[in-house]
């Protein structure tokens, strides 16, 4: 029962579902590639390629049915509990539950349909009713509560994951009454089908909003790789000849970065920040309300203060009021930034006589004339240099370069979609996972970029290679030209291989502990300190070559790059941390009657939060906290993160070898990388890098006082 099961369904089909007999009647002969174990290369791979939509109800079905009866056989097992009848037999368990709802993952994040998503309406919340049957199971809680006693005797990584599961039902409420059961029961069926509702209405807003352009006045300012990627996406739309700005952020950004025409701009922002925001039927505010009412109440069923305390007490931060304090400590420095930033730009703006104030909607556009003018960088000359697959090629090469892989391109594994390539990846000659890359943008994909665990490693009864994606909306060229990419989008997509990067250098013996199966303010870590091998002369000299000569990217440019490293830090800090402060200040609200727009623009009012900026996520479309649990009351995670991964770039940075130093490489692996969560995080820091973390490295890394 490793990875999904235990876990309340959110807004993927991530668990099986309870349905009628007659469903999976209808459904059974067809349901083959969903529930059927997995052949071919490599330990077994997906049947992306013949997977129907049609089938997920009743391959839910049917997994369930099996999970249960797996569940019930170990609660009812007559021998004395142990470590293997109980712990690892729930380990050995749910192989197809996991199955079916990484399937189901993929399609509703990736290829999602009305079909698929009017399914996630009625799955989702048996879906979480059926995670709650195991959660509640009183004999199975029994046993696991009997091994967790006696743990004493068993190896550290078997004691670790034997509190991971006692601890996971008893803040699941294994020890409430039955009426709290049946009622936190109820809360999580409810919470389902709100996070699926807000999901589906933030993906129909990025889905249904976009601006066609259609003369040569209204792309004034746009490069020829934006215009390109607009007129793409327009024929996509069936709108050739024109120029399509959607609704997400890969289009917007570049859109506000570079659009000389402002009354555009401010369309395209109001457009993008107000998506859930609109009192329509895709509006969000009613789905937080009711998603923070229904949080507070299970939080005090579980006995805990609030939603906030009751998520982070797994973390490494512990207490809300721990990430609290280190979100205020870096706020003021941040939005001090932002005022000087502010100016600069006004100044320009004065200085052309264009006759405005600065308005968010301009803030991107000036931010870049004030690094022309300070630092003599456009960040468009960076971009002939940035070839998407080039720069894929770098973060292989880092990767061999620190942990020793090799990347070896497979033709013969199936994929959902025809843009989706797959790699073998091994070590010392041994294969150790694949890698799946979806790059591009398309009908049904949600916006962002992010890494899935397809498969993780295990090898307490047999050897079992991981299986990792990462997944991102850049927009198509036109056929047989380079996609260039922004050097923001560039840190992201190293960003994003810096998760695969740890489910692949996983090596542990159980799954439940396997890769990125770390608290929430942890995951980020090593993703965050794996943007760091982007700017090293080493990638850049090697893998960003224009895209027309070959030519390496000139070290001037780079050292221009490098004295601007600290430029807009105000904007992307404050952009955050607002976000951040929003989510916590939300969850530490108690059971207070919220209105999600008046406490988004009083809560920032009280921070003094510049006019001149938004909130990276405004609440009603904030999916990192209202589209599941997932980082509800964690959005803090990234700073926390960050703030250890720039500790570990420092020591990096002042080894013998720079960011390639061997022994810091191995310290590295051996610490964080290859254990997940077999060892407890703070330990396992502690011993990579003798102490607890310093902050000052996160400080200096934005040009903010350390003092």
């Amino acid at each position: 029962m490793k990875r999904r099961t235990f876990l309340a369904a959110s807004g993927a089909l991530a668990a099986a579902s309870a349905l009628p007999a007659a469903a999976f009647a209808q459904g059974a002969a067809a349901t083959s590639a969903l529930t059927a174990a997995w052949t071919g290369p490599f330990g077994g791979v997906p049947a992306f390629d013949k997977v129907a939509v049609a089938d997920f109800p009743a391959a839910y079905d049917l997994a369930m049915k099996t999970e249960r009866g797996e569940i019930n056989a170990i609660a009812a097992n007559p021998a004395p509990a142990d470590f293997d009848n109980t712990i690892a037999a729930l380990e050995r368990s749910g192989d197809l539950i996991n199955r079916v709802g990484m399937f189901g993952g993929v399609w509703s994040s990736t290829l999602s349909t009305p079909e698929l998503r009017a399914q996630e309406k009625v799955l989702n919340p048996k879906l979480a009713a059926h995670s709650d049957e195991t959660l509640q199971n009183e004999k199975l809680f029994a046993r696991i509560e009997a091994v967790y006693n006696d743990r004493a005797k068993l190896t550290p990584e078997q004691q670790r994951l034997t509190w991971v599961y006692w601890n996971r039902f008893v803040r699941a409420g294994a020890k409430l009454s039955a009426a709290d059961k049946k009622r936190v029961a109820q809360i999580n069926q409810e919470l389902a089908a709100l996070f699926t509702s807000f999901s589906q209405n933030l993906l129909a807003d990025e889905t249904d909003y976009v601006l066609y352009l259609r003369t040569e006045s209204e792309l004034a300012g746009l490069p020829d790789d934006v215009r390109a990627a607009a007129a793409a996406a327009a024929e996509e739309r069936g709108k050739k000849g024109e120029w399509a700005i959607l609704n997400t952020r890969s289009s917007m950004d570049p859109f506000l970065t570079y659009s000389n025409r402002r009354d555009l701009r401010e369309k395209v922002w109001r457009t993008y920040y107000s998506r859930g925001d609109n009192g329509d039927a895709k509006d969000n505010n009613a789905n937080i309300k009711k998603i923070l009412k229904l949080r507070f109440e299970r939080a005090q069923l579980l006995g805990y203060a609030s939603h906030a305390h009751w998520r982070l007490e797994n973390t490494m931060a512990k207490t809300p009021e721990a990430a609290m304090e280190l979100m205020t400590r870096v706020w003021p420095s941040a939005i001090a930034r932002v005022k000087e930033e502010v100016a600069e730009m006004q100044a320009i703006a004065d200085k052309e006589r264009a006759g405005i104030k600065i308005e968010p909607w301009d803030y991107r556009f000036y931010a870049e004339k004030v690094r022309a003018a300070r630092y003599d960088l456009d960040m468009n000359e960076l971009k002939p240099y940035m070839q998407l697959e080039k720069l894929r090629e770098g973060m292989f090469w880092a990767a061999g370069e620190v942990y020793g892989f090799e990347f070896v391109q497979v033709a013969d594994v199936p994929v959902a979609h025809p843009d989706i390539r797959v790699w073998d990846v091994k070590k010392g000659g041994q294969h150790v996972g694949l890698w799946y890359f979806d790059p591009y943008a398309r009908t049904g994909k949600r916006s962002g970029a992010w890494m899935n665990a397809y498969r993780r490693q295990e090898k307490f009864d047999k050897p079992i290679t991981t299986i990792v994606s990462n997944n991102s909306n850049f927009v198509k060229g036109a056929p047989g030209e380079p996609v260039l990419i922004s050097w923001d989008d560039a840190e992201t997509m190293f960003h994003e291989f810096g998760h695969a990067i740890h489910g692949l250098n996983s090596d542990v013996n159980y799954p439940t502990l396997a890769g990125t199966a770390v608290p929430r303010d942890y995951v980020e870590f090593p993703s965050q300190i794996n943007e760091h091998w982007l700017p090293t002369k080493q990638v850049l000299s090697k893998f960003a070559l224009h895209h027309k000569t070959g030519a390496p990217i000139p070290q001037a440019l780079v050292d221009k790059l490098e004295k601007a490293k600290t430029f807009r830090q105000g904007f992307d800090v404050t952009e955050y941390l607002s976000s951040a402060l929003i989510d916590m200040k939300l969850h530490l609200a108690g059971g207070a009657d919220i209105d999600p727009d008046a406490f988004e623009r009083e809560q920032l009012a009280k921070l003094g939060m510049p006019h001149e900026v938004v909130m990276r996520h405004r609440t009603p479309q904030f999916g990192h906290v209202f589209a599941s649990d997932g980082y509800s009351a964690g959005y803090y995670s990234y700073l926390w993160s960050e703030t250890l991964a720039l500790d570990v770039v420092d020591a990096f940075k002042s080894s013998p070898g720079g960011m390639y130093d061997k022994a810091m490489a191995k310290k590295l692996h051996d610490n964080v990388m290859s254990v997940g969560n077999s060892i407890d995080p703070a330990i396992a820091y502690h011993t990579l890098m003798g102490r607890d973390v310093d902050v000052k490295a996160y400080l200096r890394d934005k040009g903010f006082p350390t003092a």
